[in-house]
C-alpha cells in the first residue's frame, strides 16, 4: 500500500518522474468515461483541461490476498478551472500490479454527478461539496 500511496503523493505533487518510475511500460491509466491514458504525460495534458487542482483525501486502502490488487477509496479536492474550491468527492482508485510496478489503474469517481468542475461560484455547489 505505501507503493500506491508513494504514486498518488507523486502524482498529486507534480513529481512525474518520481511517478513514473511507479509505472511498468505498458501501464494502462483508465479514468471515468473508459479514458484510457498511456502515461503520465498524456494524462497530465488532459486533465489541465479540467481543473486548476485535484488531490486525494486517502481515506483507506485495501488490497487483495496476493497483493496484486490495491484500492485506494477516499474523497477528491481542488479547484476548478473557474476558481471555485471544492472538497469531499468520492472516488475509488483501482491498481493492478505486477513485478513490483503499477500494470493498471482504474479511476472511479463522483465530478460529474456533483457538477463541481461546472459551479462558477461556491455557492453553486451544494454544502456537501464545499470545503
Amino acid at each position: 500500500m505505501k507503493f500506491v500511496d508513494d504514486y498518488l503523493a507523486a502524482v498529486e505533487e507534480g513529481r512525474r518522474d518520481d511517478a513514473a518510475r511507479h509505472l511498468a511500460p505498458d501501464a494502462e491509466l483508465v479514468f471515468p468515461g473508459h479514458k484510457v491514458y498511456r502515461g503520465l504525460d498524456e494524462l497530465a495534458a488532459v486533465s489541465r483541461g479540467r481543473y486548476r487542482s485535484i488531490a486525494k483525501h486517502r481515506d483507506r486502502y485495501e488490497t487483495g490476498e496476493d497483493g496484486t490488487l490495491v484500492y485506494s477509496i477516499g474523497r477528491l479536492y481542488g479547484e476548478n478551472n473557474h476558481g471555485v474550491r471544492f472538497d469531499n468527492v468520492r472516488y475509488v482508485d483501482r491498481f493492478r500490479l505486477r513485478d513490483g510496478l503499477i500494470v493498471e489503474q482504474w479511476v472511479w469517481n463522483d465530478l460529474a454527478e456533483t457538477g463541481v468542475l461546472d459551479a462558477r461560484t461556491a455557492g453553486d455547489l451544494a454544502p456537501e461539496w464545499r470545503p
